[in-house]
């Protein structure tokens, strides 16, 4: 079981960037798939972006293509998600989660693991 803490949330105004990092703790690290999710008030959490294991492939929500950004440092068990052109609709907490290689439904909440506690990002128009 892999342990997450998301960090790198804050405020930004809109157009700006934020580069949140999840540390994992565990020798697993490289045994999964790591994901991204989001949660805004009032709204059921939604799939941001995920990347494979060996950071061989990546998907993202169409909101946030071309503008976020996930990798992955398996020598530092961490993944990361960069930001740009961030938008006011972009304000959410952002949390990351890991998923098991053989799980092809990556947009499901349900088939993650590990939630950290979230790292709030906040962006002002």
């Amino acid at each position: 079981q892999v342990q997450l803490v998301e960090s790198g949330g804050g405020l930004v105004q809109a157009g700006g960037s934020l580069r949140l990092s999840c540390a994992a703790s565990g020798r697993t690290f490289n045994s999964y798939n790591m994901g991204w999710f989001r949660q805004a008030p009032g709204k059921d959490r939604e799939f941001v972006a995920i990347i494979s294991w060996s950071g061989g492939w990546i998907y993202y929500a169409d909101s946030v293509k071309g503008r976020f950004t996930i990798s992955r440092d398996n020598a530092k068990n961490t993944v990361y998600l960069q930001m740009n052109s961030l938008k006011p609709e972009d304000t959410a907490v952002y949390y990351c989660a890991a998923t098991s290689r053989g799980n092809y439904d990556y947009t499901a909440v349900d088939k993650y693991s590990g939630w950290g506690q979230g790292a709030q990002v906040t962006v002002s128009s």
